[in-house]
């Protein structure tokens, strides 16, 4: 998604996303098309989900999400898929998938509701809150500049979700809050997918897919609608656009550092509000473009700091 699947992008600086990112190629530019292509997808795959989310319940969107990704995993692993399958931390894989399984849900219940861009800006805040929590869960230092970032990333939240408005309304819009939990959970996610890294990337988008498909899957009996015929291709393609993105994303990191791809990741938001206009004729509002300017911004300076810190620990000479 938008926010969450792209802004693993930005995890190059505090927070490696999955092991791919250990793969280091030469084809910067290569790499970039990549990216661009994956978020193309991700984003993409946003659109579909709001749209079906007019007329089906997001539990059920999020359930045809997981097991088509399922079904193409299976038939791309085959015979392999119990070996990989095996963790060497079970328990640790089971609440990573929890929360990408959390992360999705609360994702399409908000863009059910709400606009894509303004979906997007808010779950754009899980780098910096990524880099908190690798401080404050895995024991990496953090600065005062980035401390700074971090809280005017805050800042950006707020100026999107407008919290005046929704005091002076009386009511606080739960999708926008949605959108907010997503990052927290998408966060919490990342963080874990460090910690079972050894287990490599099949593993952990194994663990996803059938965690979120099987969960999902209880849900149906109380959920369910009927699908209508010329909605299956839709449900096909939205899992399709998420199962490829994924592949794009990879090769992506296979080419490219991603301390080089990180700022390309951004890019999700500015595709994110163009689909929402040109699909649903929505245009961010001038609050949402400020926030989420803010948000980007901080984002983009914590990155640095990340990256001149690794920089010069590298450089220094040891103890």
């Amino acid at each position: 998604m938008s926010g969450p699947q792209t802004s693993q992008i930005i995890e190059g600086g505090p927070v490696p996303a999955p092991s791919v990112v250990e793969h280091k190629g030469h084809g910067a530019g290569a790499g970039i098309a990549l990216l661009i292509g994956a978020l193309v997808l991700f984003t993409l795959m946003d659109a579909v989900a709001k749209h079906l989310g007019g007329s089906y319940h997001p539990v059920q969107v999020v359930w045809a999400r997981f097991m088509v990704n399922a079904a193409v995993l299976v038939l791309i692993f085959r015979l392999r898929v119990p070996r990989l399958i095996r963790s060497s931390q079970p328990g640790v894989q089971l609440v990573r998938a929890l929360t990408q399984l959390a992360t999705v849900i609360l994702f399409f219940a908000a863009i059910s509701r709400i606009g894509l861009a303004q979906a997007a800006a808010l779950t754009d805040l899980n780098p910096v809150l990524i880099s908190l929590g690798a401080a404050l869960f895995l024991g990496e230092r953090l600065g005062p500049r980035r401390l700074i970032g971090i809280g005017v990333a805050f800042l950006g939240a707020m100026i999107v979700l407008r919290p005046d408005r929704m005091i002076a309304a009386g009511v606080v819009d739960p999708a926008a809050l949605f959108a907010l939990a997503a990052a927290f959970s998408y966060a919490a996610g990342a963080l874990l997918t460090r910690v079972v890294r050894a287990d490599g990337l099949a593993t952990s988008m194994l663990w996803s897919a059938f965690v979120g498909g099987a969960l999902s899957s209880l849900a149906m009996p109380f959920l369910w609608t009927p699908l209508a015929l010329a909605d299956l291709p839709i449900f096909l393609a939205l899992g399709l656009l998420g199962t490829a993105g994924q592949g794009l994303l990879i090769l992506a990191f296979s080419r490219a550092e991603a301390a080089v791809l990180a700022p390309f990741g951004y890019f999700g938001l500015v595709l994110s509000s163009l689909w929402g206009l040109i699909f649903f004729g929505q245009l961010p509002d001038r609050w949402t473009v400020l926030g989420a300017l803010v948000i980007v911004a901080a984002g983009l300076y914590v990155w640095a700091r990340e990256r001149a810190s690794a920089a010069q620990t590298r450089t220094d000479p040891p103890a």
